[in-house]
């Protein structure tokens, strides 16, 4: 998260100085990919923890875990 940080604050930096379109661009991807990054280990996370947990529980609470997911990802592909 901290490398994304600083990715956005150079960003705006370029922004601020006017940089070349494509260089800004190129910087607008790296920031998206990254948190992308983030999005995808965060998902990973949760279905190794919260859904498995919630299958343990019952078929109500992980058909709702599993909802929750599948709500995201529609999210994160968009």
């Amino acid at each position: 998260m901290k490398r994304i940080e600083g990715q956005v604050r150079g960003l705006h930096r370029m922004v601020d100085e006017d940089t070349y379109c494509i260089d800004v661009l190129t910087q607008v991807s790296a920031v998206q990919s990254a948190l992308k990054g983030v999005a995808l280990a965060l998902l990973d996370d949760h279905m190794q923890h919260c859904v498995l947990h919630a299958a343990q529980q019952g078929e109500e609470e992980a058909m709702e875990k599993l909802d929750e997911v599948s709500a995201a990802v529609g999210r994160l592909l968009k």
